[in-house]
Formats: structure tokens, C-alpha cells, sequence
């Protein structure tokens, strides 16, 4: 088969697109045909060496949607979607034409969304329910704060805050939802109620006080983290829980600890990267009936790339010259 590999880490350039091993579903293994791909920031990360865990040589690549064409009878020709933290680690990507996985990996694809619009699901949504539903438990009738709400993962929690019955999203980002990423009209700009821009310009945390009546969110879902955790920690209300995901610029941050415990704040991890492909198709699972329903929507898709234009993609993503997702289609 054909794939995007790489031997050493580096930029972009270090990618190469040639033939490799045609995978095999050996004992409680499928393979499955990979109709689209999308690259993350992740993707990009481990490619540059800068992901822990990543082995060499290797092919890249998280999140993916496609057929099953080796596996077990009842899941021979389905159509299935997927990501993982070992996926494009320690075991090679979907940055391919075809991929194998353990059978426990595979997940039903939504048949309202088509395969290049799944494959912009994974990572994204998969981080975003993990960080905002089962570690900062976000219920109903509670208000939240998404700083970077304007990336693909403050989408995927914008939406699934609305779904779960926030009673205010608060949007926090350089770039309105209506102007940046995403662009007009896609989700996160339906469903936040109000938006803070995120420069020198705006006290960010008054703002989110303003907003809340002088009180202060109770869970602040920060996808930048670093040079936004201050302002972060400073949005929450008593008792409030903080999220983080990533660090921006800075891998520390300082924080006023008489002030934490005496409102008594919770700062929490997230990391999507603990989840393997199976852990992450379960996560699917709990997510899937939200896109059937249409409570969920997939994130804007900038460009679609080929297979021989792999490098370019990546190149695409590592210079943050499009806004919204870039998919590979094998």
C-alpha cells in the first residue's frame, strides 16, 4: 500500500509518501480501508519529535473514517471512524491507505456524516467530552467558560455544553467564531451565548464576571493553557473547576494559592493521549448518537488533500495557513 512515513523527526519535509507492509488482521485485529484522514496539531507535533512516546520509523496520523475490509464477518464492509492516543505512537497512523487495529477499536460511523467529515471527529470531540463531561463533570443548569473556543477542540466542547443543557457558554478566543475558526455559521457561533476576545485589549475575567452577574463560571474548559491560565483560574467561580488540556507558549504558570484554596478551585488534566484506540472507541460510542441526531456537527473543513500531496497538508497545518480542518484522502 501507499503512505505518508517518516524516518527521522523534523518539519514537513522529513515526510515521505512510498509504498509500505500491507497491514494484516492477524487474531483479534481488522483492517480497515482509509477513506479520509485528518491531521492534527498532535500529527504535526509527532512528526517534529516533540510528542512523548512516538517510535521510529513511522506513520502518522490520529483520526480516520473508512471500511472494513479484514476482521471479523460482522464487521467486514462496515463503515467505522476512529482515533487513539497509540495511533501514529506507537503504532502506525491512518496517514495511509490502510490501517490495523485491534477489532475493540472499531466504531460505527455515523450515516449522517460522510467520511471526510468524520475524520475531522476524533481527537477533538473525544478530548473535549473527556475534559468537559467525565473529568470536570459538567451538568446541566451549570455555566461554562471555553478559552480557545475558535479551535477544534472549543468547538467540539461549545457544542457538547449546549448539549448537555449549560445555561451559559461563554467563548473565549483571539478570533470570534464568527470570524475566525471556525467560520460563520458552524457551530461553536450558534450555540456560545456570549464572546470575550482574548488580548491585551480585555480584562478577560472582569468580562466573565460582567457576564455572570459578578459570580464567575463554573467550569472554565481551557484548550490553550500556559499564557491563559491566569486568566483562566481568575474566571472561576467558588468552587469552580478549571480544565487543561495544552500549554501555549509557556509550560508553567503563576497562580495566587491563598486565593485557590480559599475559594476552594480545582485545576484538572485531560489527556486524550491516555486513550488508546479502544478506550477512544468507546468514547465514540457515547458520542455517536449526538450526531445522529443532529446535536452535534462536524468541524468545518478547509481543504482536502491526496495521498502524494501528504507534506503539503502537513505544511498547511504546521503554518496555521487555513482556517478549519485539512483531510487527507487517500
Amino acid at each position: 500500500m501507499r503512505a505518508l512515513r517518516f524516518e527521522r523527526f523534523g518539519g514537513p519535509e522529513v515526510l515521505c509518501v512510498g509504498e509500505a507492509a500491507d497491514p494484516v488482521a492477524g487474531e483479534g485485529m481488522a483492517v480497515v480501508a482509509v477513506k479520509a484522514a485528518s491531521i492534527n496539531p498532535s500529527d504535526v507535533m509527532a512528526v517534529s519529535g516533540r510528542l512523548e512516546g512516538v517510535t521510529l520509523p513511522r506513520i502518522p496520523g490520529r483520526d480516520f473514517a473508512g471500511v472494513v475490509t479484514e476482521g471479523p464477518d460482522d464487521w467486514v464492509g462496515a463503515e467505522v471512524w476512529g482515533t487513539g492516543g497509540d495511533i501514529g505512537s506507537s503504532l502506525d497512523g491512518s496517514h495511509a491507505e490502510r490501517i490495523a487495529l485491534p477489532v475493540g477499536a472499531l466504531a460505527r460511523k455515523p450515516t449522517t456524516l460522510d467520511f471526510a467529515e468524520a475524520a475531522t471527529v476524533g481527537v477533538n470531540f473525544v478530548v473535549g467530552w473527556l475534559g468537559a463531561i467525565e473529568t470536570a463533570e459538567l451538568a446541566a443548569g451549570e455555566t461554562i467558560a471555553v478559552f480557545g473556543v475558535s479551535g477544534g477542540v472549543g468547538t467540539a466542547v461549545a457544542q457538547i455544553a449546549h448539549a448537555i443543557g449549560a445555561q451559559r457558554i461563554v467563548g473565549v478566543s483571539p478570533h470570534a467564531p464568527a470570524a475566525g475558526t471556525p467560520a460563520a455559521g458552524t457551530p461553536a457561533a450558534e450555540v456560545i451565548d456570549e464572546f470575550v476576545p482574548f488580548d491585551v485589549h480585555t480584562d478577560v475575567p472582569a468580562e466573565i464576571r460582567r457576564i455572570t452577574g459578578g459570580r464567575g463560571v463554573d467550569v472554565v474548559y481551557d484548550a490553550v493553557g500556559g499564557v491563559t491560565t491566569p486568566s483562566a483560574v481568575a474566571s472561576l467561580a467558588h468552587r469552580g473547576r478549571l480544565v487543561v488540556i495544552s500549554a501555549i507558549d509557556t509550560p508553567t504558570a503563576e497562580i495566587d494559592l491563598r486565593d485557590f484554596y480559599h475559594r476552594e478551585l480545582r485545576m484538572l488534566g485531560a489527556d486524550s493521549r491516555k486513550l488508546d484506540a479502544t478506550a477512544s472507541a468507546e468514547l465514540l460510542e457515547r458520542i455517536t448518537p449526538h450526531f445522529r441526531r443532529g446535536q452535534f456537527r462536524p468541524l468545518p473543513i478547509a481543504q482536502t488533500f491526496d495521498l502524494d500531496h501528504g507534506p503539503d497538508a502537513y505544511r498547511a497545518v504546521a503554518e496555521k495557513k487555513m482556517r478549519g480542518r485539512i483531510v487527507i484522502q487517500p
